[in-house]
């Protein structure tokens, strides 16, 4: 029999490329100029297999403002 536990387990941040269950090692913060004021970020996370193909496709599109490590975001967001 298993306990049963009180605590919520911690989940590792997933990369958002379709299908991939890779652990997330970066952020790429966009937003859409249309739909988004200027200083709303949106994120995407990505591993790095899928980094470079989600840059693009944001970047294509106009709507990538950033890419930083995730570690560096998770950081900036504990400030």
């Amino acid at each position: 029999m298993n306990p049963v536990s009180d605590e919520t387990p911690i989940e590792t941040p997933i990369c958002s490329a379709k299908g991939c269950r890779a652990d997330a090692e970066w952020v790429l913060a966009w937003n859409n100029p249309k739909l988004h004021t200027p200083e709303r970020r949106k994120t995407w996370l990505a591993c790095e297999e899928h980094r470079e193909h989600l840059s693009q496709f944001l970047g294509v599109r106009g709507f990538l403002k950033d890419v930083v490590p995730l570690a560096e975001w998770e950081s900036a967001a504990d400030r």
